[in-house]
């Protein structure tokens, strides 16, 4: 049963704010732990071992499956962007590239902004 839109932004917002307390573990360098980390994840179905081994489609569609809005692909991808600079984590810098793009395209909005994001990537 789909949900109505009520529960579908309430569900939204939950996931938002599981993002950014992703984000914030990553900017600060004593935050940081696997097991939170983890745990955070797992409100999305996902687990850091599950992100390192998981092709980039298959992140793609994982995402978009579980029902996040793009602004809460966005952030997820800007988690991985960032998490990508810690070294036993490089190899998730391609696949934040292709949820921009994917986000790029899937949206049917040209953001500047996540251009920038995949240039700064791929330097």
């Amino acid at each position: 049963m789909p949900l109505s839109l009520g529960l579908r932004d309430e569900e939204n917002e939950r996931i938002n704010n599981q993002l950014k307390k992703l984000i914030s573990l990553v900017f600060v360098p004593d935050g940081w732990s696997d097991t939170t980390a983890d745990e955070d994840l797992s409100q999305i179905g996902l687990s850091l071992g599950k992100l390192k081994g998981i092709t980039p489609d298959e992140l793609n569609n994982h995402l978009k499956d579980t029902g996040l809005d793009w602004a809460n692909i966005e952030l997820f991808a800007d988690f991985m962007a960032e998490l990508s600079q810690k070294q036993e984590f490089e190899n998730l810098k391609p696949k934040a590239v292709s949820l921009y793009s994917f986000i790029q395209m899937g949206s049917k909005m040209f953001s500047f902004d996540i251009t920038s994001k995949i240039a700064r990537l791929k330097q």
